[in-house]
């Protein structure tokens, strides 16, 4: 399901005119996504600037045109026993101010055209590399070939491209195979209605 989908589906139950979220969410990813309602929805830029929580499992060997699971495999290599010293090495290299590459596969514009749709076409274009803050990355588990990682991140920032760039700082590639927002500022994933829960909330208001 993507972003928009969700919105329309809040706009029908609410019958509220004025429907957006604070942050696109790839549709293969789940977790939360901030949805604003009539005067809310003047508050969106704010929210947009929230820090970003996220859990994702990396592929290690594998390369993507998309840097995720819905793009075709690319390339593919054996990975080698990495300690978790190693590992943990190459993600602190990640944190703080960096320059990112924004995937070819997204929603991004080159003189006036999506990033995807030239993608589609074959095209592959210079992306100007963006500045993000990656506040922190935690191991969460290493289990070869996949690497499970917390990241704590700025607006703005490609968890896929960061997956790719971990992927080639440990010479072998990857791409990201899940993921999960689980925190936008205050607003967490235990705290989150899904959509079967925030339609019966809403019968229950009637």
């Amino acid at each position: 399901m993507t972003s928009f989908s969700v919105v329309a589906k809040v706009r029908a139950w609410t019958h509220c005119k004025k429907v957006g979220h604070a942050g696109t969410l790839d549709p293969f990813a789940t977790g939360v996504l901030l949805v604003c309602t009539g005067k809310a929805t003047k508050r969106v830029s704010e929210f947009m600037e929230l820090e970003k929580e996220y859990e994702g499992v990396i592929e290690l060997g594998k390369t993507t045109e998309t840097d995720d699971r819905e793009g075709k495999i690319l390339q593919q290599q054996d990975v080698p026993v990495f300690s978790i010293k190693d590992i943990q090495s190459v993600l602190k290299k990640f944190i703080g101010e960096i320059e990112q590459v924004p995937p070819m596969y997204s929603a991004l514009k080159k003189n006036g055209v999506r990033l995807y749709k030239l993608a589609r076409k074959g095209k592959v274009v210079y992306r100007e590399p963006r500045k993000v803050k990656i506040h922190e990355i935690t191991l969460l588990k290493w289990d070869r070939p996949f690497l499970e990682i917390r990241v704590k991140c700025s607006r703005g920032t490609y968890v896929r491209a960061l997956a790719r760039d971990i992927g080639k700082e440990l010479g072998v590639g990857g791409y990201l195979k899940e993921l999960c927002r689980t925190r936008i500022g205050t607003y967490s994933i235990k705290d989150s209605y899904t959509l079967t829960t925030f339609r019966e909330f809403l019968s229950v208001k009637k």
